[in-house]
């Protein structure tokens, strides 16, 4: 059908580059480069845009935003390195002190937000259920009472 010595590797060859494209994606890293001027697709506004250490993948950070690690939730934790790349903490536990940044996909007005906890936000919903159910009793329907 034809030479296939050239062709370039595609993801589907190698289970690391695949599993990399992944984690990339997972956490909020863009591939290609995000726009020149580094605004928001959604919302417009101007952000600070890093190179990964995720090979061809990019990460838009909300600008002057500076957090104490701990406070933020595993995923959204970024940190610039001395030669400029930003880097995502995993799940590590932050040394004290140390400060990261957000994504600014958390904190865009033109994105819904996103649902860290579902099974926080499902216990939420379960509750609020219950509680329309014991408390809020319906008008209609009831006999007069007085």
């Amino acid at each position: 059908m034809g030479d296939t010595e050239y062709t370039p590797p595609s993801p589907d060859d190698d289970p690391d580059l695949l599993d990399h494209t992944f984690q990339a994606l997972r956490v909020g890293a863009t591939a290609p480069r995000p726009p020149s001027p580094p605004d928001c697709p959604f919302c417009d506004l101007p952000q600070d845009r890093y190179h990964t250490w995720y090979t061809g993948h990019w990460i838009l950070l909300e600008p002057r935003i500076r957090l104490p690690a701990h406070t933020v939730p595993p995923p959204l934790r970024w940190i610039i390195t001395p030669g400029g790349l930003a880097t995502e903490l995993g799940d590590a536990e932050p040394l004290p002190g140390t400060v990261c940044r957000i994504p600014h996909r958390v904190a865009c007005p033109g994105l819904l937000p996103e649902d860290h906890w579902p099974w926080l936000t499902a216990l939420r919903l379960h509750n609020d259920r219950r509680t329309r159910r014991l408390f809020d009793l319906p008008d209609e329907g009831l006999p007069d009472a007085g």
